[in-house]
């Protein structure tokens, strides 16, 4: 619930504006007005439309699996590009790092390579994970 909004529906429900202890209560205010959110009409027609239709357009559904299909994608590739290409010679001999030979070093030792194939398996685990977890 957002915040200040328990107020709002206890003065609906209460029939009168909140003010504090001693305000009566009005028994004749139903389930639907007391639960309505607050707002003009117009706003509540379409919010009330828009949440009940779920993505709405059968164009957003589609939109919504396209974007998924990206992200699946994109941690696989991302993954097996960390595992991989940290253990391949390309991953010190670049010329990135033929100007910097404690860089090179450094991004030669066997933690530093564990580490980015590391988090090519994580990432790799995340993708899968979202494709198996999705549902709409």
């Amino acid at each position: 619930m957002e915040p200040g909004y328990g107020n709002a529906v206890r003065s609906r429900l209460e029939g009168s504006s909140f003010s504090g202890a001693g305000v009566s209560a009005d028994q004749h205010v139903s389930l639907s007005e007391a639960s309505a959110p607050l707002g003009d009409a117009k706003t509540n027609d379409v919010s009330a439309e828009t949440a009940s239709s779920g993505y709405g357009h059968p164009r957003h559904v589609w939109a919504h699996r396209f974007g998924v299909l990206l992200f699946v994608f994109f941690c696989a590739v991302l993954g097996v590009v960390l595992v991989i290409f940290p253990w391949r010679d390309e991953w010190t001999n670049n010329s990135f790092l033929f100007g910097h030979p404690e860089l090179q070093d450094f991004v030669a030792d066997g933690f530093v390579r564990g580490i980015c194939s590391g988090l090519g398996v994580i990432d790799i685990w995340i993708g899968f994970w979202e494709a198996v977890h999705y549902h709409e």
